[in-house]
């Protein structure tokens, strides 16, 4: 037996260091942090937690700028998971996270591990999942391999979400040939727990048990956060053995066991082995409690013969957690987890030395400080370049060429606008009985809190076209059009989770996209009452140096305190249609402009956030005050999308009134201006007279009834044509793929 770990051949270890992604100068610093040459399993672990996935080198000086605090955060970025109070003693957590390098090379099970990640990054901290959700971007139809990612995305999606009972209640989606070579999969999970029941993965006491369960280690996703560290080449097909397997069916097994120990006083603490395995796992609870932690590999249940300690350390086999115990807990811990039928197993125990060691068939195969690993780890302050300033269009300027109605239909049945039925049929989106607003019928979804009138919204939202125009105001507005979505719903928004995707930190202008999109998310956080309580990083999304638009995702949660008080989007006959906040006809970035006028240009549209503010403010308190039938924001697409949005929600159509002198037609129907809202209320006269005490400003839009949209030219569009044209695409795009 021996005590010290068997030291690489230098030059070999060197190599090695390159191909598992760390720079020269990172490699020297691992040298100087042991003293020696590493082994291989040392490497493999220094090279995993100084990975961008698992370090965030690059994005850490910015993410700290973000605001993080309110009154209602009980635990903010740093944990598995935020967790917000929402009342009645209940605390809601929720987080997102991206599984995109995986899903671009092996899209079903790359899509089904996002989902089952995520679930246990909430379930870890002691919460039932209640609803998931998802953010997908997807490149040209006609790329190659598109078609076939996107079914086996929105597959693997739905084969987790849906075989795990959690309902997959609202999500977004959209298409552009930016994402050719890296499609987005963004995959949020919100759960329930008591307020003062929360599991936090910081290990404490000297001699505590170490408890691995769940599934047992393959050799499935070895380096899975590595390669998600790195641009793609010509050659990313090889690496499908870094992506990972998935069960639903165990996870499920492992939520109710996890949950059933949670409710006994075991559980010291508690952590998903998610990137990097057992090692990002051990290293964290123990380097947050600052212990140390001794590993016995022998111990680790396998499902493949002959593990090295290498392979066991960096192995991303999926279904896994790791616990801290207290002493005595053992046996009755097992018993919970052999009657789930998982396996349970003692693999170590905590120590008074600050290091990690990892033991295996009598050997020392890493020891490694503790500290260094975390406070040494790399940390860039990259070069930035601001994204140029795009002129701010004159819509008087812009012809139409096509006309209101023929642009409408056009642009209910595009890629970004069309109906995404095709997708969300394939999702359970009503498991558990619990959801109040399925996807389609509002702007975010709603999910009833069991035996409460309580209620959550949720949503995942973000404008990449905007973001690679004016990062900073493209970030502003992701962030303000969720709060404004919850708000459609009748909901408080109280806390953001993000998934900021961009290409690669190391080119100054991608850099500069990343900093002015966080820039702009902590204005509209501060503005709106709104903090990051969780987050994800995912950089390098490039193949072969083309990156994808710089997207932020976030995803937004509220809550009502009774459900019955939250509105849907679809019209009814007989109602006042009222348009809520300022209309300038803002045709730059818009999706008139791409796809009716051809053309993807200008300065997005701005956002003024205490407009939103108020406007948003005004609007909540007349749906809480029950009256306001329906509610739809303004978002892409213009008013009039949203109108007929509106209208084919069921199927009522509505008469329009003639827009305000000196705005282009197609300017004051298409602009994508913010912070608007379209309402149907009984009549309009009192919220108009509302809205001016309230300094909100406000308008007559028409009234809602027949069958079509009747513009003010006396010109009409069937809402029947539009909703064919509207279900018609994505099914059409998927014929026979499957």
């Amino acid at each position: 037996m021996t005590d010290r770990p068997t030291p690489l051949d230098p030059a070999r270890a060197r190599q090695l260091s390159a191909e598992f992604g760390l720079k020269p100068d990172e490699f020297d610093r691992v040298l100087a942090i042991l003293g020696r040459t590493p082994s291989l399993t040392e490497l493999g672990i220094f090279s995993v937690m100084w990975s961008e996935h698992c370090s965030y080198k690059s994005s850490r000086v910015w993410l700290r700028t973000l605001p993080t605090k309110a009154p209602w955060v009980i635990h903010g970025p740093g944990e598995n998971a935020g967790v917000i109070d929402i009342g009645d003693g209940l605390a809601a957590i929720f987080k997102m996270e991206s599984h995109n390098h995986p899903s671009f090379i092996e899209p079903y099970q790359g899509a089904a591990t996002g989902v089952g990640g995520i679930l246990r990054d909430v379930f870890t901290m002691g919460a039932r999942p209640v609803a998931n959700l998802n953010a997908l971007r997807f490149g040209s139809p006609d790329a190659p391999r598109m078609k076939r990612v996107i079914d086996g995305v929105v597959r693997g999606i739905g084969g987790y979400g849906n075989c795990v009972g959690v309902p997959t209640v609202g999500g977004e989606v959209n298409f552009h040939p930016a994402y050719n070579g890296n499609p987005l999969v963004n995959a949020m999970t919100v759960g329930i727990a008591p307020a003062d029941r929360i599991f936090l993965s910081a290990a404490a006491g000297i001699g505590n048990p170490v408890v691995y369960v769940g599934s047992k280690t393959g050799r499935d996703g070895i380096h899975g956060a590595t390669m998600a560290s790195a641009e793609f080449s010509a050659d990313s097909e090889e690496k499908r053995p870094t992506v990972q397997i998935g069960d639903p069916f165990v996870e499920k097994l492992l939520i109710e066991a996890c949950l059933e120990l949670m409710a006994t006083d075991a559980i010291v603490a508690i952590q998903d082995m998610g990137a990097a395995g057992l090692t990002s796992s051990s290293v964290e609870m123990a380097g947050k409690g600052g212990v140390g932690i001794e590993l016995h590999l022998d111990s680790v249940p396998q499902r493949e013969t002959g593990m090295s300690a290498y392979e066991m350390m960096l192995s991303e086999s999926q279904e896994r957690m790791l616990m801290i115990l207290k002493p005595g807990a053992e046996p009755q811990a097992e018993a919970i987890f052999r009657k789930w039928e998982l396996d349970f197993a003692v693999i170590g125990h905590l120590t008074d030395t600050g290091r990690i060691v990892i033991r295996h068939r009598g050997e020392v195969e890493a020891d490694i400080p503790l500290a260094p690993l975390e406070s040494e780890a790399p940390l860039y302050r990259r070069p930035t370049a601001e994204t140029p300033r795009q002129p701010v269009l004159d819509a008087s300027a812009i012809p139409d060429p096509i006309g209101i109605a023929a642009a409408l239909e056009r642009l209910v049945g595009s890629l970004d606008l069309c109906s995404r039925r095709w997708i969300w049929d394939q999702y359970d989106s009503t498991v558990g009985g619990q959801t109040v607003q399925r996807p389609g019928g509002a702007d975010a979804a709603v999910v009833k809190l069991e035996g409460l009138a309580r209620a959550l919204a949720m949503t995942t939202d973000s404008t990449p076209r905007y973001c690679l125009a004016d990062p900073e105001e493209g970030g502003r507005q992701a962030v303000a059009e969720a709060w404004r979505n919850l708000t459609a719903v009748g909901a408080r928004p109280l806390a953001i989770t993000d998934n900021m995707n961009f290409g690669n930190p190391e080119k100054p202008e991608i850099m500069g996209q990343f900093a002015g999109a966080v820039r702009g998310m902590a204005s509209a956080c501060t503005a709106l009452d709104f903090p990051v309580v969780s987050g994800n990083v995912s950089l390098y999304n490039e193949t072969e140096g083309r990156a994808i638009l710089p997207t932020p995702a976030i995803g937004g949660v509220g809550v009502l305190e009774d459900a019955r008080q939250a509105v849907g989007l679809a019209l009814s006959p007989g109602l006042d249609l009222v348009l809520v906040g300022e209309t300038r006809g803002w045709l730059g970035q818009s999706l008139w402009l791409r796809e009716v006028a051809g053309r993807e240009d200008g300065a997005p549209p701005p956002v003024d956030l205490a407009a939103e503010r108020r406007n948003g403010d005004f609007v909540r308190g007349l749906i809480l005050s029950g009256g306001v039938r329906a509610c739809h924001d303004c978002a892409d697409g213009g008013l009039l999308v949203t109108l007929a949005e509106m209208a084919m929600g069921a199927g009522t159509g509505a008469t329009l009134e003639a827009p305000p002198a000196g705005i282009p037609a197609h300017a004051w129907w298409f602009g994508e201006d913010q912070g608007r809202y379209v309402l149907a209320v009984a009549e309009a006269g009192p919220v108009l007279a509302a809205a001016a005490a309230a300094g909100v400003p406000a308008m007559r839009l028409g009234r809602s009834g027949g069958g079509d949209l009747v513009l003010p030219d006396g010109s009409s569009i069937s809402v029947a044509t539009l909703r064919a044209a509207h279900e018609a695409t994505l099914p059409a795009l998927m014929e026979g793929i499957g």
